[in-house]
């Protein structure tokens, strides 16, 4: 294609992969992508009930299809970025996004469960991929000065992906069904993947990627307690989240409406912590992080604690929906400053943590809510989530340069 033809030669001319003019739209394209991916991801957390229905199984059986992919996502990641080698990263973006309409598209139509369920383990595979490569790929194709930005916007779609699944989910799946809701996504998806052939241009691979290079970035102090701390803050949040829809309609008590509002108010809140946390770790990613990791796991505590009054309620869920709005976009800086040369590498490892936290969570949120309650879950997620800020605080003295940081940001991964 024209453009990308001209993009290569800019690459080329710039170094390796790097394009020295504007590759804003692949950019975008690749956020787009992200937003995709994460929204197909936590859908079924908002369908969990007339999923379960129309496919005739259990709620518990059926949240498998939220947990499963997670495990498989954590052993796909580092397993596709050993694999992927030199391979143009252009091919391996788009390679992932079909990936995501194909388990939209079984997930409109399955038959039985079994089905659903093996759409949802293709989607595993691409939550593990575009993770690990995404931001990695979206930094290449803007000037180095331009990588922070590359890396919020990229992130951003994260974010909303992961603060809109679950509302999208609960309000269209209500309105037109939940296989419908699948069905949309499909379209989406295959208009986003033609904006990627469109825009992303051939980038070849800085360097393959092997197991010493997995290994060294884990050796690497402050990516080591990045990893641990995201860990627990994602399984902490998780144990909450996964069951944020019954704490609204039973706990506090809310109608279907209500209920939808206060799903869109985390989601929009959500939307503009992500554009405050990329602000935020410019100017101190350490501050940022640790900020984001607290906020999120003192506003679910108080969320519970003020379940008598539900207005108070509902304003620490906003509060909930910013504060982690603005951690994925932290997580990923975090991981970037900690070693640029290995970024794709420690974007492997931070799928594997943060899926395996995800799916840990869920299970032992929804083991909480059957035995003690949805207050237990809540008050286990938010001291969890403290923890992992608490865990943060350790790496006081590890990051080389946060001062000015957009100059930290601006090497070359």
């Amino acid at each position: 294609m024209g453009s990308g033809t001209a993009a290569q030669d800019q690459s080329e001319r710039g170094g390796p992969g790097r394009i020295t003019g504007s590759g804003w739209p692949g950019v975008a394209s690749i956020a787009a992508g992200t937003f995709l991916l994460v929204t197909t991801e936590f859908l079924p957390i908002g369908l969990l009930s007339p999923l379960a229905a129309g496919l005739h199984v259990s709620e518990g059986v059926a949240g498998l299809s939220v947990t499963a992919p997670g495990f498989i996502a954590a052993i796909a990641a580092p397993v596709l970025a050993l694999l992927a080698g030199d391979i143009d990263r252009r091919i391996v973006v788009i390679a992932l996004t079909v990936s995501i309409i194909v388990s939209n598209l079984i997930g409109a139509i399955a038959p039985n469960f079994a089905v659903f369920l093996a759409g949802r383990l293709i989607l595993g595979v691409a939550v593990g991929g575009l993770w690990t490569f995404a931001i990695a790929v979206g930094r290449r194709l803007v000037p180095e000065s331009a990588g922070a930005r590359a890396t919020s916007i990229i992130s951003i779609g994260i974010s909303a992906g992961t603060v809109f699944g679950m509302p999208v989910g609960a309000v269209f799946g209500g309105l037109v069904g939940w296989r419908s809701v699948f069905a949309a996504n499909v379209v989406l998806g295959l208009a986003i993947l033609l904006v990627q052939l469109r825009f992303l241009p051939k980038i070849r691979a800085n360097a393959a990627i092997g197991v010493r290079q997995l290994l060294d970035f884990a050796m690497v102090p402050m990516a080591r307690i990045g990893l641990i701390a995201s860990g627990l803050i994602a399984g902490g949040h998780f144990v909450a989240y996964t069951f944020l829809e019954p704490f609204l309609r039973n706990t506090l008590a809310l109608g279907q409406m209500g209920v939808a509002l206060a799903l869109a108010g985390y989601a929009v809140t959500g939307i503009i912590g992500s554009f405050l946390g990329e602000r935020l770790a410019i100017r101190d990613i350490r501050r940022a992080f640790i900020l984001s990791a607290a906020v999120l796991g003192l506003s679910v505590l108080a969320a519970v604690a003020t379940a008598g009054t539900p207005a108070s309620a509902i304003i620490m869920v906003m509060v909930w929906g910013t504060a982690f709005g603005a951690w994925p976009v932290c997580v990923q800086i975090w991981m970037f400053t900690s070693s640029p040369k290995l970024y794709e590498a420690g974007s492997a490892l931070l799928v594997s943590a943060f899926q395996i936290s995800l799916s840990a969570g869920a299970t032992i949120g929804g083991l909480l809510v059957d035995s003690m309650g949805v207050g237990a879950a809540f008050l286990v997620s938010g001291l969890v989530s403290i923890a992992g800020a608490a865990c943060a605080i350790a790496s006081r003295g590890l990051l080389v340069s946060t001062c000015p940081l957009k100059a930290t940001l601006g090497e070359t991964p």
